[in-house]
């Protein structure tokens, strides 16, 4: 998709030179940097998995437990 961006003309310039240094479109450059922008700006995945559990009424330490030794049973 195509879109129309606002860059002020010293952020062009060095784009221009950069662009020319690694003989690279600056289009490519800017999709570069708004890709590691989104990166950047996602939570990791502890962060998604944090609080999971919060609403649930059981220990996790004795949820482990239980766990464990339902796996030690079986074995």
């Amino acid at each position: 998709m195509k879109t129309l961006v606002d860059i002020p003309d010293s952020d062009m310039l060095r784009l221009t030179k950069l662009s020319k240094e690694r003989k690279v479109p600056r289009a490519q450059l800017v999709r570069s940097a708004v890709s590691q922008f989104l990166r950047e700006e996602e939570p990791d995945s502890l962060d998604k998995l944090a609080g999971i559990w919060k609403d649930r009424d059981i220990d996790g330490l004795a949820y482990q437990d239980e766990m464990r030794r339902e796996w030690e049973r079986e074995s």
